[in-house]
């Protein structure tokens, strides 16, 4: 069965800006770098684009986890999706949508997956990892939703 949630990010940042954070693999490991997440192949640098595919190792609960997703995708600079092709998920699918407002622009995350493991996965998924995803997204949405605060500071000197 699949869980799915929704996060909505609101930024002072135009909504192209806020696609190509989205889309970088710099920020990406930058706002994982407590799960010490990092790409080891595929594109391992710069902005991920259509058809293109990237592999990410990291722990998470304290277990090393392998992860391939592709963008099966893109629409610049609404929306795009990733999608998991190979790793610990049974599916995961992200659709990341980017609309601009008066105030700058909102970036809503949309996620779904479904756990491995029949019936012991089913009650993982609900009682540990939808609320632990909903963290990650809505915490990595926050870091890139924010301007930079001036040169050469961290994730905002590359963006």
């Amino acid at each position: 069965m699949t869980v799915s949630f929704v996060c909505r990010t609101e930024s002072v940042l135009p909504a192209e800006q806020l696609f190509d954070r989205a889309r970088s693999i710099d920020a990406h490991v930058e706002t994982m770098a407590a799960s010490g997440e990092r790409a080891v192949a595929g594109v391992t640098a710069g902005l991920i684009g259509a058809g293109e595919e990237v592999t990410w190792r990291a722990r998470h609960f304290g277990v090393p986890l392998t992860m391939t997703s592709r963008v099966t995708r893109l629409d610049y600079p609404v929306s795009f999706v990733d999608e998991q092709v190979q790793g610990p998920f049974k599916a995961f699918r992200h659709v990341h949508e980017f609309e601009a407002t008066d105030a700058g622009s909102v970036m809503t995350d949309k996620i779904e997956f479904t756990a491995p493991f029949g019936p012991v996965g089913w009650l993982v998924e609900r009682v540990v990892l939808r609320r632990y995803l909903e963290r990650l997204i809505a915490g990595r949405g926050a870091i890139l939703a924010t301007p930079c605060p001036g040169p050469g500071t961290g994730l905002h000197s590359r963006l």
